[in-house]
């Protein structure tokens, strides 16, 4: 198994690696007004979406339900040793909201993140606004640990705060 993209299985979900062929259907759930809108991006989401893939630095997994892509999750690595950690980053197909498919989907990866891969530290930093994605990472444990203000701007140009999430090893629920 490749510890950067590897398949991993939930209770619902299946996490695999992205190919090329998952692009077109990623591209077109980061298309989705209610993604979009978090996630942004050019004129060429299709584009953007296979640079993700291609990136070392942030692994990227397909996220699998009911036998279709429902979405992706990522993870980036801090590791500097007296720093390391990873983090987390996630976007689902507005049909699958409200089905516990993203807690499951951050709690499978969560739990390869530090059984597999040894981080004790996980974070991850949705918008302050954002209280379906915030109550969805409380479910498997994450902790706000606090207001990022100012923290990313939104398309209008506005500048818009962010939460510090984290997860320990041993609070994973």
């Amino acid at each position: 198994m490749d510890d950067d993209r590897p398949t991993l299985h939930g209770a619902a979900v299946t996490l695999r690696p992205a190919t090329a062929q998952d692009i077109p259907a990623l591209a077109a759930i980061r298309a989705a007004p209610e993604v979009y809108a978090r996630w942004r991006g050019g004129a060429d989401l299709a584009a953007e979406v296979a640079e993700d893939l291609a990136d070392p630095s942030t692994p990227t997994l397909t996220v699998e339900y009911g036998g279709r892509v429902a979405g992706a999750i990522q993870w980036h690595a801090e590791e500097e040793p007296d720093y390391r950690h990873a983090g987390i980053d996630i976007y689902l197909d507005p049909a699958v909201h409200s089905r516990g498919v993203g807690t499951d989907a951050v709690r499978t990866l969560a739990r390869h993140l530090i059984t597999a891969l040894g981080h004790h530290r996980l974070v991850i930093d949705p918008a302050a606004d954002n209280a379906a994605a915030i109550a969805c990472y409380r479910k498997v444990g994450f902790r706000p640990v606090g207001v990022m203000r100012r923290y990313e701007r939104g398309p209008d140009g506005s500048w818009h705060d962010g939460l510090l999430m984290d997860l320990l090893a041993d609070e994973l629920s």
